[in-house]
């Protein structure tokens, strides 16, 4: 075995950089469905999150890599009809959006929830007792067609949140999660289910299914294709792989010559690339940066990478909160210095900037602009005519007047 590549701390971060989209120049002619699936390739996995406190998290690490697109774009290839959808949603990181190619590296993960194993077990109780309820709610879905948990519930009293699911609900997931279903569309922002021989394209049903192993191996390969260079616990963490498969699965592909060994600057853990992967000299992208966002998705490894300890405040009581409700982190060339509690007002028509934060290391006058333009751009994105400041920190005072121009 050839000696572990040696990587500064800057180095990693670029290479991370690279791999997550953020070294590509955005388009300047219009953005087309090609531009958003060169980009969902590349990431191999889009979180959804149900928050819409400034638009729907999977919509936004399109914009961080390419800027102002049609959001209708993403709906056609996640839930459009025929030649449009190119995605799937499934259980991925979280619930995700993945590209259609993986469909068939799914398969296995499907089958274990279908039996109640590894991070399905909470399923498996539900799966042998209400099988008579499943059964009934999948023959619906086979008359009906595409279905919300709403038009099948026979509960009397009013639902409630969105945890306070109804027994037919609780029967389609596990049918999702089984694979006996999949998501049709969305109404709003409720699944539509449907089986998947009338939404998934035959040529991809048809392919044959992987072994488990081999399964494992691909969404570990295109983790590490997603990721630059991880550690076996960030590239197992990408697609929620179980920990004995992941170490047993990653030793394989170093064996096999698939994957390299890493020493990074200050990581207590080996680290995993693809070959020898070439450095970028320089990363010069800015972008505001959804929570959910897969550069940072891992809390642990962002801190690891750019000295930035971040936790989403929205469950944490106001007068507990640091930074705000819906922070999003501001990456500027290769750093995280700042974050922008930020929310959409949309009977108002503005872009609310709540508070800004400034990272120890300050933002210079170059950083700062950036910020403002790429507020303004996120603003016309969203089709709210104006951005305003609801902030009155020094930082703030040094922001206002770039907004304006």
């Amino acid at each position: 075995m050839s000696a572990a590549l040696s990587l500064s701390l800057k180095e990693a971060r670029r290479l991370v950089l690279a791999a997550q989209g953020f070294t590509s120049r955005r388009p300047t002619a219009a953005i087309r469905a090609a531009h958003l699936l060169k980009v969902i390739e590349r990431l191999g996995v889009v979180q959804i999150d149900s928050v819409n406190a400034l638009v729907r998290s999977h919509y936004l690490p399109l914009f961080s890599r390419l800027g102002i697109y049609p959001r209708k774009l993403l709906d056609q290839a996640a839930w459009g009809t025929g030649r449009q959808r190119a995605l799937f949603e499934y259980w991925g990181h979280e619930a995700s959006l993945l590209p259609l190619e993986l469909y068939p590296a799914m398969r296995w993960r499907m089958r274990r929830a279908a039996r109640g194993e590894g991070i399905y077990r909470q399923l498996a109780r539900f799966g042998v007792e209400q099988q008579p309820l499943i059964q009934r709610v999948l023959q619906t879905v086979r008359e009906q067609g595409a279905l919300g948990a709403g038009s099948l519930s026979t509960r009397q009293e009013r639902a409630g949140p969105w945890w306070d699911w109804s027994a037919e609900k609780h029967a389609l997931e596990w049918l999702f999660a089984a694979g006996e279903v999949t998501v049709a569309g969305r109404r709003g922002f409720e699944r539509l289910y449907d089986l998947p021989e009338r939404v998934i394209p035959s040529v991809i049903l048809a392919q044959p299914e992987p072994e488990e192993a081999e399964a494992q191996r691909r969404l570990l390969l295109r983790s590490a294709a997603a990721l630059g260079v991880a550690t076996e616990k960030d590239l197992r963490d990408y697609y929620r792989l179980d920990p004995t498969d992941s170490r047993a699965r990653v030793a394989e592909l170093v064996e096999n010559g698939d994957l390299s060994v890493a020493r990074v600057q200050g990581w207590d853990k080996p680290a995993y690339c693809l070959g020898e992967p070439r450095v970028p000299r320089k990363v010069a992208a800015s972008a505001l940066l959804s929570p959910f966002d897969s550069l940072i998705w891992e809390r642990a490894r962002t801190e690891r990478l750019f000295d930035f300890h971040y936790r989403l405040e929205i469950y944490t009581p106001p007068h507990k909160r640091v930074y705000g409700y819906y922070v999003l982190p501001f990456l500027h060339h290769e750093r995280l210095v700042a974050r922008v509690d930020l929310r959409s007002e949309r009977a108002h028509g503005r872009l609310a900037v709540h508070a800004v934060h400034g990272e120890e290391a300050g933002l210079h006058e170059e950083a700062l602009a950036a910020l403002a333009g790429e507020l303004r751009a996120l603003a016309d994105w969203l089709e709210l005519p104006s951005v305003v400041l609801n902030c009155r920190s020094a930082l703030a005072a040094r922001l206002r007047p770039l907004l304006q121009e």
